[in-house]
């Protein structure tokens, strides 16, 4: 059982200053570069998911804006692997499965942005494709939301989709937890 880090889409954008700021990304961005500082120095495979946006009417993510830049704490060395998606789910429209099936991983641990969008829609695919997921909560963020007139903040919004993917898609444990089992 070989497994992998997927570090999704902590860029700039989602950071204060940024075009689409989420609650709480430095806190997320810190315990995603703790578990990259692990997998790295157990030579663990990475792989960086960066999003882009390039249609006319993008807000957000745009290609050549600083924004669209990975975070420094999580961004690639050389010889990782960056995968550039144009959906939430990672591995719809890109060559994601088939780095994985290829380097023979069937166990994947995820971090990212947004909780409540990317990082649902891949780990959903993940488990539908027959990968062993987890996700470390606390290297995930979401942003505040709307809903039929009700303002959910971010850390609710973050807590709904955790405790959903928790009910049957992924196992769901902390960044410290993951680096103590391992």
């Amino acid at each position: 059982m070989t497994r992998a880090l997927v570090i999704i889409d902590i860029q700039q954008d989602y950071f204060p200053g940024g075009a689409n700021p989420l609650v709480g990304p430095e806190a997320a961005a810190d315990a995603a570069a703790r578990l990259l500082a692990h997998f790295r120095a157990r030579g663990e495979p990475v792989i960086h998911i960066q999003h882009i946006w390039d249609a006319p009417d993008a807000t957000f993510m745009r290609p050549g804006t600083p924004g669209f830049e990975i975070h420094p704490l999580v961004a690639p060395l050389p010889g990782e692997s960056l995968v550039q998606k144009e959906a939430p789910n990672a591995f719809l429209g890109t060559d994601l499965e088939k780095q994985l099936r290829d380097a023979e991983l069937s166990d994947l641990v995820v971090v990212g942005m947004m909780s409540s969008m990317c990082v649902d829609a891949t780990v959903r695919a993940a488990a539908d494709l027959g990968f062993g997921v987890t996700v470390a909560h606390d290297a995930c963020a979401a942003p505040n939301l709307e809903f039929n007139g009700a303002a959910l903040p971010g850390e609710l919004v973050h807590a709904s989709f955790m405790a959903a993917l928790a009910d049957g898609y992924a196992q769901v444990v902390s960044s410290r937890e993951l680096i103590e089992r391992s």
